[in-house]
């Protein structure tokens, strides 16, 4: 295991940078060093770090999400309102009804079976988003309007809808009947996982103001807990609608709220966490991606996820409609909402371990959505935010 990781973080870092000096995002090489390291091309990584996969992203996952609520003023999406609500599922929704309406004819496949992939294709990545929000957030570009924050508050809830979505889809294909309660889990996951994030955050903001301790310290408590919230998840799982994922966001938001300037000098400490935890998040997201699939997907496969793409993008501008933004911020909204990488990669293969008949298929769509939306995303956000976005003067 010791020699994988060597491997991810000396040559992740390596691709990373050489593609970052090229104006390519840095996600790309990690991305590309893990297809190269991992068990379908040269098979260089050790099967045990390949089984804690999965929870070595979700640790990454965990550290970036901590890290936006740490800077996440509520404050903020008040101002927004109702478009933050709307970014949370119309997007999704508008991307699963495009691959209903299109992958029939593209792919061949049946209506359900093109829901399944819809709900697959239709996450946004928080891991490669938030990072990009944040950095526009700590440079002052589009805070006056609380772009950034709109952006990674609903790719952060619209994982938690399209999850649920999958779930309920996943069903249908397996001739299960689908209840209205299926779909009453979505808010209350969110309500509940809010509520539990905010009650945590709030007793350790009058845990850390009663009790003097290093912030290294404090960053670790902060971890325990949310690796709970984690673990809490799965053990109620199918018994009590709870995301984890929101509730860890919701700690450090409360963190935030009451015990501002504690909140900054974490996020400063999360922020350096990131630096290995990216690597090691998008090289084993790499690492998950059988190239041989999306080789073969041929172009119906890609003209499907651009053709989706461009449902996504017309869900967004929905959101927008009678909002203050002008045309440049809510096409740079539309570019933000782009990437796919973590959920992709985490239920791609779900419908072949079911066997699904379009479980193949569907594998393939998901793993091509990584590796063109991930760093088309990525790009065009770094090409575009500042000539899309206004720059707060005061920054």
């Amino acid at each position: 295991m010791l020699t994988s990781l060597a491997l991810i973080f000396m040559i992740g870092m390596s691709l990373g940078w050489i593609f970052r000096k090229l104006n390519i995002p840095s996600l790309l090489g990690m991305i590309i060093t893990g297809i190269i390291l991992g068990p379908y091309v040269l098979n260089l990584l050790d099967s045990s770090i390949l089984d804690i996969s999965a929870d070595l992203r979700e640790i990454a996952l965990i550290i970036i999400l901590t890290r936006a609520g740490l800077s996440l003023d509520i404050n903020d999406l008040k101002k927004v309102g109702r478009p933050a609500i709307l970014m949370c599922f119309v997007p999704a929704c508008f991307e699963i009804a495009g691959m209903i309406i299109l992958a029939p004819g593209l792919l061949g496949i049946s209506i359900i079976e093109a829901a399944v992939m819809g709900a697959v294709v239709g996450a946004v990545s928080p891991a490669v988003i938030v990072p990009k929000m944040l950095a526009l957030m700590e440079n002052g570009y589009g805070t006056e309007k609380s772009i950034p924050q709109l952006i990674m508050a609903g790719a952060s809830v619209d994982d938690v809808f399209v999850i649920v979505m999958f779930t309920a889809f996943t069903g249908l294909a397996q001739g299960e009947k689908v209840s209205a309660a299926s779909f009453i889990q979505i808010p209350v996951s969110i309500v509940m996982g809010i509520i539990a994030g905010a009650v945590i955050g709030v007793l350790l903001s009058i845990f850390f103001k009663k009790v003097h301790i290093r912030d290294s310290i404090k960053v670790i408590i902060l971890l325990s807990f949310s690796f709970l919230m984690i673990t809490l998840q799965n053990a109620i799982d199918g018994m009590i609608p709870f995301s984890g994922l929101l509730a860890v966001m919701s700690i450090g938001i409360a963190l935030q709220r009451k015990r501002a300037a504690v909140a900054e000098r974490l996020s400063a400490k999360y922020s350096k966490l990131w630096v290995a935890a990216e690597v090691l998040l998008f090289v084993l997201v790499g690492a998950t991606v059988d190239i041989s699939y999306a080789l073969s997907a041929g172009a119906a496969a890609i003209v499907l996820i651009f053709g989706v793409l461009i449902f996504r993008m017309a869900g967004v501008f929905c959101c927008l409609l009678k909002t203050e933004l002008n045309m440049k911020e809510r096409l740079f909204c539309m570019i933000g909402y782009m990437p796919k990488a973590t959920v992709q990669a985490a239920i791609g293969g779900v419908p072949l371990a079911m066997g699904l008949s379009c479980g193949k298929i569907v594998l393939t769509v998901a793993v091509l959505a990584i590796l063109i939306t991930a760093p088309l995303g990525a790009f065009g956000v770094e090409m575009t935010y500042k000539k899309l976005l206004q720059k707060n003067k005061g920054i």
